[in-house]
């Protein structure tokens, strides 16, 4: 059983800048630098005959190319962090990229989506680490200095079964503009 996600891909160069933010922090997972992306939306463990579905529904997709703008770095979770981020500008177009690809996937049956969707590339998963450690972290680092760039295709990832981590495996990519 496949477990999906859309999402954009990073050119090289943004990876690279991201990649610097890595390590400072007792106790963070660090994210390979290959595996960043800014995930649209989370699927999850579906068959191969809904699998095919989603890849059929998603190719129906019209969007513009989106701006990604990186706003600085933050972290998920309040007072237990759960992860390092760099947020993501909330532009209009990836906004609606994004709505659209849930709207359609629920039509199909997919579980909604229950969590606000706020865009962000993770950096490190984060377990027992305290919130003035990821502060600490983040005081230090100043600003993030990551490019912007337009993505101009989003792609259908599929994740290992169980763990949800990667390497990442693009199962198909879909233009935009």
């Amino acid at each position: 059983m496949p477990r999906l996600f859309t999402a954009l891909e990073l050119p090289g160069a943004v990876v690279g800048q991201l990649a610097l933010a890595r390590g400072g922090v007792v106790g963070a997972r660090w994210l390979e630098p290959e595996d960043y992306h800014v995930t649209l939306r989370f699927i999850g463990d579906i068959d191969a005959r809904a699998a095919r579905d989603v890849a059929e529904t998603l190719g129906d997709i019209r969007r513009p190319k989106t701006p990604v703008r990186f706003e600085g770095l933050s972290w998920f979770g309040g007072d237990k962090p759960r992860a390092i981020v760099a947020k993501v500008k909330p532009e209009a177009a990836l906004m609606e990229l994004q709505a659209e690809q849930e709207r359609r996937l629920r039509r199909m049956g997919v579980e909604p989506e229950t969590r606000k969707y706020r865009p962000h590339v993770t950096l490190a998963r984060l377990r027992g680490v305290a919130q003035a450690a990821v502060a600490d972290y983040l005081a230090t680092r100043g600003a993030l200095l990551a490019e912007s760039f337009t993505a101009e295709h989003f792609v259908l990832y599929s994740a290992r079964e169980g763990s949800g981590g990667g390497p990442y495996v693009v199962e198909a990519a879909y233009p935009l503009g």
